[in-house]
């Protein structure tokens, strides 16, 4: 199962949904797959079993916005499959109140899946990124703790939306990722216990302003600058059963060639161990992000090339889909 926040517009104006891909008209593409949209099937399944008050129910059990969604847990999960299989049963177009179940390739515009997270959090734990990316040998702290930086929530960027790259640089670069996606509550969480804690995956571009990052690293601070523009996170989030995360292909095409090839089987810190660390003494919530860090060979600093004014990014993970950007000065 493949999910989405999308936007429709209404007499009211632009209002958000979840919903799920249809997988018989599905396409890797951002923007060209049938749309289910999962509160009002899951409420039009309600009112075909007689529920008095299906939509008040369906909003309870399958919110139409991503993280109060993940607050409920595997339970919204479930009844989010529950949905999407009434959705695929039945031929009628409206749920309770008039709600449209399908929304058709043009109907909607496509949004991150989690359009403001609740944290970002963006780790280095991949060796062979560092290895390329750093001068000298990696220090004994790097394979001591899973290191991180915590990014700007505010500055998620759409599948499909141009990133208008920053004044302050003239070096630009993405970053092939994944990111887990947490949804449920914990501290001080066992690493034994960690994959619990994570709802599913999706396809994060970390792009990054190379000049600037350089400079302010060496006041032995940051990233900030250097990243805090822009991430790209989607466009589907996949539930953690659906997805053999470590064994998925990962590729990166810059204008329809290939520069990046990798899986996150590469990480010497696991999202287990991550979690372990990043919980201590600290709460994670649903819709935290944490990002895998990049594949060995995964951006333009370690290929020694670099994007252009006009260059479209496309990463892409077997069994999530391909996130696009384009970049432009």
């Amino acid at each position: 199962m493949k999910l989405a926040t999308f936007e429709v517009q209404t007499s009211v104006g632009p209002v958000e949904r979840i919903g799920a891909v249809d997988e018989s008209t599905a396409d890797d593409t951002a923007g060209e797959a049938t749309l289910v949209d999962l509160t009002a099937a899951y409420g039009a399944a309600l009112e075909a079993e007689g529920e008095p008050a299906p939509a008040d129910l369906a909003h309870a059990r399958v919110p139409p916005e991503m993280i109060a969604f993940l607050e409920r847990g595997d339970r919204a999960i479930a009844d989010a499959r529950e949905a999407l299989e009434y959705a695929a049963e039945t031929d009628r177009e409206r749920g309770p109140g008039g709600a449209k179940i399908r929304y058709e390739p043009g109907e909607y515009d496509l949004l991150a899946p989690l359009p403001r997270p609740n944290s970002l959090r963006d780790f280095m734990a991949i060796e062979e990124h560092v290895q390329n990316s750093m001068d000298g040998e990696i220090d004994d702290v790097w394979y001591e703790l899973p290191v991180y930086y915590k990014g700007n929530a505010d500055s998620v960027v759409a599948p499909g939306e141009t990133v208008k790259w920053p004044a302050y640089s003239s070096i630009m670069d993405y970053e092939l990722e994944i990111a887990a996606v947490i949804g449920k509550r914990g501290r001080d969480i066992a690493a034994e216990d960690a994959e619990d804690h994570i709802a599913g995956y999706t396809v994060f571009n970390d792009f990054s302003a190379r000049d600037i990052q350089g400079r302010e690293m060496k006041g032995r601070l940051g990233p900030a600058k250097g990243k805090d523009f822009a991430n790209g996170l989607g466009p589907y989030f996949v539930p953690a059963e659906d997805i053999n995360v470590l064994e998925a292909p990962m590729t990166a095409r810059i204008d329809g060639e290939v520069w990046s090839e990798g899986t996150v089987d590469e990480m010497y810190h696991s999202f287990s161990d991550i979690i372990a660390h990043v919980s201590q003494s600290e709460t994670l919530h649903p819709g935290d992000v944490i990002g895998s860090g990049t594949v060995g060979g995964g951006c333009g600093l370690e290929l020694g090339k670099w994007l252009e004014d006009g260059s479209t990014v496309e990463l892409e993970i077997e069994g999530i889909g391909t996130l696009e950007h384009t970049v432009v000065e």
